[in-house]
């Protein structure tokens, strides 16, 4: 608002002009709204487990098809710099919790237009901005009364809220397959000693071309996208494998600098090539001499790995060869095989090796190949999961869909608390949050009020996205809260309200609490923001 200022001493009238700060606040906001209301539209209907999907199509010609809030928003090309918050607040929902990435950015838009009504009444942003603050931290002290403990030896219980995270999504028939199988993993990698911690990299997901979704496993071992290479006939399974991975070539060695060498007669020729050939076969003997029968060769951009002559020695000496290992998987095998990597020819020695039952390359049904590594000795704590789909949209969605299953369990071990799902503790949160309000006193009391209506869009959209009446399950849904039944939530697959916690619709406390605490963190960093000033 403009306010005339008049000072006392002198008849002098000076003029505050503040209407470009509110004009800008309004315009983010708007602007945040109009563009976070698009984007949080965007990904509203694929809330749930009755949500749509969305069809991404990329400027190179890709195509993906997902409700994964991280990945729509992701691929999403947003301008408006306020609205880029809600992006970057959907990879933070990613990063702590891994799952509920659709529910945080829904959350942020309607506490947006909460915010917008109470600026427009004139209420002061800093005040919006404190009692949003107090609000987050209320409701995340009303979730954690409401959930409920879980043990890591209570597998049932991390079956089931695994199977609620991948019911919202493409592949949820197969949940029944993928959620014990997500559990099993990280329950394989937890470390007794840091039993709080799960780091998700201990979990290879390789993506194979082919068959079903049903025929996705979990490996204990090693496995490998790549066919054993078949060069001069060598082996295709190795038992009681000695297996050596090396980051050096096993072919003739460059010179360092560009230069050419000019040969005039044969018998030169000979010579060059009699070299290269007891070069190699001296590197093969010192690798023999070890007893190593199976070698994982990383990829080189300096020159080739192995050559035509150098695979024709290693399956003389009956060596199996995979080649072609990516330098960012070396870490992920060493930890595996419990081995070291070796760089050089001269540091070959036994006790680098790692040791293992069976290697062996494995025909699938549709003609592809792939490499297992079973039976190792000693095995660190890793497992691999060998991920199946018959085209390239279902396997890529299929591998999200694990991920943030993986991230569910993940959130568990962190903390080991569960809260039913179905909206049930969003009206919670809004029945109490709105009871809180009233012994608040002053502009606090009507800005608390106005966010917990706010999140009661949660609910209203889980209903609206299952074809329910809103207006009348979200009536009844308070109603029941009211008479105190804190797990009754909508029941989409019986279009009913039920006890959500009976229908074995739970989710991690750590995805809710992280939801609300993100989501009110971005809106109060939008409203504080006064002024854009454009840099050129």
């Amino acid at each position: 608002m403009a306010a005339p200022a008049v000072s006392k001493g002198r008849s002098t009238e000076t003029f505050v002009d503040n209407k470009r700060k509110d004009d800008i606040r309004m315009a983010n906001i708007a602007a945040a709204q109009c563009s976070a209301q698009s984007v949080a539209n965007a990904v509203r209907t694929s809330l749930g487990p009755k949500g749509m999907d969305k069809m991404i199509s990329t400027s190179s010609g890709e195509v993906i098809i997902t409700n994964d809030g991280a990945t729509i928003l992701n691929k999403m090309e947003v301008l408006q710099p306020a609205a880029k918050f809600l992006v970057e607040l959907s990879k933070s929902q990613d990063v702590v919790a891994g799952d509920g990435t659709t529910t945080v950015v829904v959350i942020a838009g309607s506490l947006l237009k909460a915010s917008l009504g109470l600026l427009t009444a004139g209420i002061h942003p800093t005040i919006v901005s404190d009692s949003l603050h107090k609000t987050s931290i209320k409701a995340v002290e009303i979730l954690s009364a409401m959930a409920v403990p879980v043990e890591l030896s209570d597998r049932d219980s991390l079956v089931k809220s695994a199977s609620t995270s991948l019911n919202s999504k493409v592949v949820s028939q197969y949940s029944t397959l993928l959620a014990p199988l997500a559990v099993d993993a990280v329950l394989s990698v937890v470390d007794p000693e840091k039993p709080d911690l799960v780091d998700l990299k201990d979990i290879k997901i390789v993506k194979k071309l082919g068959g079903t979704v049903d025929d996705t496993e979990l490996i204990k071992g090693l496995v490998f996208d790549k066919k054993v290479s078949h060069a001069a006939g060598g082996p295709t399974r190795v038992e009681n494998a000695k297996i050596g991975v090396i980051q050096f070539q096993i072919s003739p060695p460059k010179t360092d600098i560009e230069q050419s060498i000019v040969v005039s007669d044969y018998s030169q020729m000979d010579r060059i090539l009699k070299e290269e050939r007891n070069y190699i076969l001296g590197m093969i003997k010192k690798i023999k001499a070890t007893g190593c029968n199976v070698l994982l060769i990383q990829k080189s951009i300096l020159r080739d790995a192995v050559t035509d002559l150098s695979l024709h020695y290693l399956a003389k000496a009956k060596i199996l060869v995979i080649k072609d290992v990516e330098r960012d998987e070396i870490e992920f095998i060493t930890k595996t095989l419990n081995c070291l990597p070796i760089s050089n020819i001269e540091h070959f020695r036994a006790e680098k090796l790692g040791y293992a039952d069976l290697v062996e390359e494995v025909p699938l049904g549709d003609g592809g190949k792939i490499v297992k590594i079973t039976g190792i000795k000693n095995m660190g704590r890793t497992t691999s999961v060998l991920v199946r789909g018959s085209n390239q949209l279902v396997l890529d969605e299929a591998e999200r869909s694990l991920h943030d299953a993986l991230c569910v369990v993940r959130c568990l071990v962190n903390k080991k608390f569960l809260i039913a799902g179905g909206g049930a503790p969003e009206i919670e949160l809004s029945r109490q949050l709105g009871a809180w309000a009233k012994v608040l006193q002053g502009m606090e009391g009507y800005c608390v009020r106005a966010f917990a209506e706010a999140l009661e869009v949660i609910p209203y959209t889980l209903a609206e996205n299952a074809g329910l009446n809103p207006i009348a399950i979200v009536t009844e849904l308070r109603n029941r809260h009211a008479q105190g039944e804190i797990n009754a939530g909508i029941n989409v697959r019986k279009g009913q309200i039920t006890n959500i916690l009976e229908e074995n619709v739970v989710q991690p406390l750590l995805v809710s609490t992280s939801a609300i605490s993100l989501a009110t963190e971005c809106v109060r960093m939008i409203l504080k923001i006064d002024d854009i000033v454009t840099v050129r």
